[in-house]
């Protein structure tokens, strides 16, 4: 705790992505010798280099903090030797079958368990299903010899960033911590305390706080599978969902405004219920309503399709079959250039099974690997473009396209996300 408080220890972050770099960043920010770990080394280059490759963090920040000696970075996890503290922030993806894939987590903690020395703080923030912490990380951790509570502390605080936002960041996103043993969880919060400047919420083991996560994540799963079955609903019977939303949300209790949209992406809200579900059912335990909005919202990319189609139709008298279609946005959110899990893909890929033109244009992203084959995007968006195409898709609603643009070049618009709701004219618009 001493050390803590005088800023003596060394800490390491394993991953040196979306979660793991600007946790580095806040590390070495407020006052500790920090060293990222990562197997890619052109990351590493560019770390050392001061070269920010993340949008969540200042490029300023991070060529302060390696001038300054604060911040490195290496691809040699021998240097965990070295390190007190260590943060685990690999991915936690799936596999072909939609199981977890937790291969980078075992990477990760092999190698801190060839390295783990008395007093060591070990924290695995990567996302997992309940009971990972102590049924998979602590016994790869203690075939060191060393054995938990006593020589090392263990524990799991889960990561909530929220890549895009410009609200909540790393730095003010409240932590939970999950210690096995009640001095792994006091020595756990105190860093992050120290780091982040504020309180956590102790919870009293590793596998309460990754169920939190799971909690978190699964809440909005169904909650966007409901709004999703709102919108299909309304448009069967001629209403505007959009403006249905807008009326529920003046109450000031019990609604909380979601949005519909074109399916999930990303590494969290359609991943994390797979994981619940994997451990559900070792204990002969079905989560019935998190499998019904999973299935909702595997099927919106298929609806977007339908309704692309439907509208080409009405309005040109065209099949998909051979029409143009411009995709704006691959992405799987607003302002990342992150296509995991995109609904857009999967969008793209229906749409040329069904023998349609596709292109697409993402300011983020230029292009994209789907099933081992590489797709690439156009570099401006430029009025032919737009008016090349028999209709342009609006998947993600970058905040650096200008929609009133795209609106007055293209014969007609499918706006999936309602990023077109402050233009004047949308008569060739036509929303989710």
């Amino acid at each position: 705790m001493k050390k803590i408080a005088d800023r003596e220890i060394v800490a390491g972050v394993i991953g040196l992505g979306y979660v793991g770099l600007p946790l580095a960043v806040e590390i070495a920010k407020a006052g500790f010798k920090t060293i990222g770990f990562d197997v890619k080394k052109e990351k590493i280059d560019s770390v050392n280099q001061g070269r920010n490759y993340i949008g969540d963090v200042a490029d300023s920040d991070l060529r302060t903090l390696v001038e300054k000696g604060m911040l490195a970075a290496t691809t040699d996890f021998c240097g965990l030797d070295k390190v007190d503290f260590v943060a685990i922030c690999v991915p936690t993806p799936l596999n072909g079958r939609r199981q977890p894939d937790i291969s980078y987590v075992e990477s990760a903690v092999k190698s801190i368990a060839e390295n783990l020395h008395k007093g060591m703080i070990v924290v695995l923030e990567s996302t997992s299903y309940p009971g990972s912490t102590e049924e998979l990380v602590k016994p790869i951790l203690e075939s060191s010899g060393l054995k938990c509570g006593e020589d090392f502390y263990l524990g799991f605080s889960p990561e909530r960033v929220d890549p895009g936002n410009a609200i909540y960041n790393t730095k003010n996103i409240p932590k939970v911590v999950g210690g096995l043993g009640a001095d792994a969880g006091e020595l756990i919060s105190a860093m992050y305390e120290t780091v982040l400047g504020s309180k956590v919420f102790r919870a009293s083991s590793p596998a309460v706080a990754e169920m939190a996560k799971m909690l978190e994540n699964s809440y909005r799963n169904i909650n966007i599978s409901l709004i999703n079955e709102f919108a299909i609903f309304c448009k069967r019977i001629g209403i505007d969902v959009w403006e249905v939303i807008e009326a529920a949300k003046t109450k000031p209790f019990g609604f909380a405004p979601f949005y519909p949209g074109p399916g999930l992406g990303g590494h969290c809200i359609p991943v994390d219920p797979c994981y619940l579900n994997y451990k559900a059912g070792a204990y002969d335990f079905r989560f019935t309503t998190i499998e019904a909005s999973m299935d909702v919202n595997d099927r919106m990319p298929e609806y977007c399709v339908e309704r692309i189609g439907d509208m080409l139709y009405r309005r040109f008298r065209k099949p998909l079959n051979g029409s143009k279609i411009l995709i704006l946005g691959v992405a799987y959110k607003q302002d990342v250039d992150d296509c995991r899990e995109s609904p857009a893909i999967r969008i793209i890929d229906k749409l040329r099974t069904e023998g349609a033109d596709i292109s697409f244009y993402d300011p983020y992203i230029t292009r994209y690997l789907y099933h081992g084959e590489e797709y690439e995007g156009e570099r401006e968006l430029t009025a032919e473009l737009i008016r090349s195409a028999d209709t342009v898709v609006i998947i993600p609603p970058h905040s650096n396209v200008d929609y009133e643009f795209v609106r007055r070049h293209a014969k007609a618009v499918f706006d999936t996300c309602n990023a077109t709701k402050d233009l004047a004219d949308r008569s060739n618009v036509e929303l989710l």
